[in-house]
């Protein structure tokens, strides 16, 4: 197990050095740079700046630089001196937005990732071992139809919902009335009224997919020869199923956590916009529209060095379950 640790660590090394580089490729490929998209939203607006204003302002930021000497400066402050520069669309160190709208991002997503396994556990073994009942059925197309129904579409839903038939304000995470009280009673109350719309929209989608793949996986498990031989020694069908073939089972679901880890930091992006949510998505998205180089770069580094770990505790979490992938 020791060795099989650290072939994946040192793996993990050149694989965090090579992303932080294309990481840095990619926010460069699209055409023009910031000072461009900069200078055409003034032009939008009615105001103008010349070109010698923007070349100027491309060697005030470092712009003009080979993108090599730019790599090395951004990744050396990064490992240096944790700085992950400065966004030029809001003037502000990106440390700084990125961590301010981080807690809340990871709250909701590690909310709707519990719930999702929640629901989609207990009702995928339930309908592999009442296969086509009248509830497998019903989980059928619950499953078809979280998976079928855009989020964005289920957002809008849930919020006339809310608005028309429970009277509740909708959009954000608090009422206006609340910004900046101190907390109490009420305030958390209001949280909760408002928390469950992005909660439900994240869970549903992958909760229907999950369901579909514990069900398939469990048909799989349930006719092979070491149920039938638990079931000969006596035990009941809660012990064995619950026992034997879950665990194998639910290798798939521990084999997401690379993916889930990425995706509690960055959240749904057009989720959180349509829902106004104050979370991350909304930043990186416009962060990329508006080619800041720096804050962009960050988010696609962060969720490169959260793929990578996340993949890394999914070897960890399979090998530990599974003694077959530990000895392979």
């Amino acid at each position: 197990m020791a060795n099989f640790l650290w072939r994946r660590l040192l793996w993990a090394i050149p694989t965090l050095i090579v992303v932080s580089f294309i990481s840095f490729i990619i926010i460069q490929l699209p055409p023009g740079d910031y000072v461009t998209a900069y200078a055409a939203e003034l032009r939008n607006s009615g105001e103008y700046i010349t070109a010698a204003q923007e070349d100027a302002i491309r060697t005030q930021l470092g712009l003009n630089d080979p993108i090599l000497v730019q790599y090395v400066r951004w990744i050396g402050n990064i490992l240096l001196h944790g700085d992950f520069g400065q966004s030029f669309h809001w003037n502000a160190p990106v440390s700084e937005l990125i961590w301010g709208r981080l807690a809340l991002t990871l709250l909701l997503s590690s909310l709707s990732l519990v719930f999702t396994w929640i629901i989609a556990i207990p009702i995928g073994v339930y309908s592999a071992q009442r296969q086509y009942s009248i509830l497998d059925y019903v989980f059928t197309v619950f499953g078809f139809l979280g998976k079928g129904i855009p989020d964005f579409l289920l957002a809008l839903i849930l919020m006339w919902i809310g608005f028309a038939w429970l009277n509740i304000d909708v959009g954000g995470l608090i009422s206006p009335r609340f910004e900046g009280a101190p907390l109490s009673l009420a305030k958390i109350g209001n949280i909760l009224e408002h928390v469950w719309i992005p909660i439900v929209v994240l869970a549903t989608g992958g909760a229907a997919g999950l369901i579909r793949v514990m069900r398939a996986n469990m048909l799989d498990e349930l006719g092979k020869p070491y149920v039938e031989t638990a079931y000969a020694q006596g035990l009941s069908e809660r012990q064995v199923v619950w026992g034997y073939p879950v665990r194998v089972a639910l290798n798939p679901f521990i084999s997401t956590v690379g993916w889930a880890l990425p995706a509690l930091f960055s959240g749904d992006v057009i989720t959180a916009v349509v829902l106004n949510l104050p979370t991350t998505g909304p930043l990186m998205l416009q962060a990329l529209k508006m080619q800041d180089m720096y804050l962009a770069g960050a988010f696609i580094l962060i969720l490169s060095v959260f793929t990578v770990i996340g993949t890394l505790l999914s070897d960890i979490l399979l090998a530990w379950s599974d003694p077959r992938i530990r000895y392979a």
